[in-house]
């Protein structure tokens, strides 16, 4: 992990090299010094180097290709959504962009439901698009729209620490009670459990951990837990 700075060239090399956001590819090579850093912040990347990116403090979500994000409808446009993902615009959601979705046969989602997808197209001349299906089974492998539960937001640093598998927040509370959760990379995570006082424990356990809040260790959120009516 290093820091860099925005206008630095970032050494990303990989066969199926995916860049996250903070990083920029000048041509469509992606080879060796086409890579540069829009964002100061930490350079971060997968095990198998196939994914780059960079983490910062920023709280405004910029959308990048493949990424999941957890969207708010805001509006219906003819056979399409509108939906808020906390970047600068708004996505577009089409109707067909479900499993198994046809003109007939089609989610009626309404103004104010939420729902977990896959950042399909991202340009900075274009509005976001968004697919609720995987982009190799095309199926919809827990995309779709998220039903009940409670959508708490935190940064997006705090996301990516939860979608990391190691990490020890979400076994920790699943070992205490049952729970739902689906993350996005945009500064959501939605949670449900069958009581509320689970859902309101979760909700508060990532606000605690969450690095832009209290910050709080895995030792800390046991101690926190204890203290709590669940």
């Amino acid at each position: 992990m290093s820091t860099v700075l925005p206008g630095e060239h970032v050494p990303a090399q990989h066969v199926n090299l995916k860049l996250g956001p903070g990083l920029f590819a000048t041509s469509t090579n992606n080879k060796n010094g086409d890579i540069i850093s829009t964002k100061a912040g930490e350079l971060n990347h997968s095990a198998n180097n196939s994914k780059w990116w960079v983490d910062s403090n920023s709280r405004r979500y910029v959308p990048a290709p493949q990424e999941r994000v957890i969207g708010i409808i805001v509006a219906r446009s003819g056979e399409n959504w509108r939906v808020d993902i906390g970047s600068a615009h708004n996505a577009s959601l089409d109707g067909l962009a479900f499993e198994g979705a046809t003109k007939r046969n089609r989610p009626n989602l309404k103004v104010g439901s939420l729902v977990y997808a896959r950042v399909s197209l991202a340009h900075k001349d274009m509005d976001p698009e968004l697919e609720c299906f995987d982009a190799q089974t095309r199926k919809a492998e827990g995309y779709g729209e998220l039903k009940g539960g409670f959508l708490v937001r935190c940064s997006l640093k705090m996301c990516r620490l939860l979608l990391e598998p190691q990490y020890f927040l979400l076994p920790l509370l699943g070992s205490r009670f049952p729970l739902e959760a689906a993350t996005g990379l945009n500064g959501r995570v939605w949670i449900d459990s069958k009581d509320p006082k689970h859902v309101i424990a979760i909700a508060r356990c990532i606000e605690a951990v969450d690095p832009d809040g209290g910050g709080m260790d895995e030792l800390g959120v046991k101690k926190f837990l204890s203290t709590l009516d669940v």
